[in-house]
């Protein structure tokens, strides 16, 4: 059985879709954003203030194409859209599933983009981050679920359904 990757923007509940999918589907969960912390014993801004925005997607790049897992939900950090061998090489291993928001969501979703880890470069507003961002996360999904105004319980019930996890499709 292949893995299921979650995709989308901070906010977007891809750690928190993941877990209850993952119990549901009798899968392992991955958090690639918990796995760069681990590997390299520091905080995702600790490591974008020490390598900058493009020296952290180079970080996080390698640590997604270093994933080798089996039925596992497996939540990227938003900026994995970033990294074109990572995202080859997660396709390769599963399907890719962009969790949809809109941008308004997002705002309103979002506390302290810093502290979460997001990477903006300088002048660039969450706005831009979302205008950038929203094609790259539609050219790598094989499956799109929209989850403006939607629980938690419909967007797993989604995923399951669009991939054919349950029935073992993927």
């Amino acid at each position: 059985m292949k893995n299921i990757v979650l995709i989308g923007m901070p906010g977007a509940g891809k750690s928190t879709v993941g877990v209850v999918l993952a119990k549901r589907l009798g899968y392992r969960f991955i958090d690639s954003d918990l796995l760069i912390q681990e590997q390299y014993g520091k905080l995702l801004p600790e490591l974008i203030e020490e390598n900058g925005v493009e020296g952290f997607w180079e970080i996080e790049n390698h640590v997604n194409t270093g994933i080798k897992t089996d039925r596992s939900v497996i939540a990227t950090g938003g900026s994995a859209v970033y990294g074109a061998g990572a995202m080859e090489h997660l396709g390769k291993t599963g399907v890719i599933v962009y969790l949809e928001l809109s941008y308004n969501e997002i705002a309103e979703r979002l506390g302290d983009l810093t502290a979460r880890g997001v990477t903006l470069r300088e002048g660039q507003s969450l706005e831009d981050l979302y205008a950038e961002r929203a094609p790259l996360y539609q050219k790598y999904a094989h499956v799109t679920i929209p989850c403006d105004g939607k629980m938690l319980r419909q967007v797993v019930m989604d995923i399951i359904e669009k991939t054919g996890a349950e029935k073992g499709d993927i």
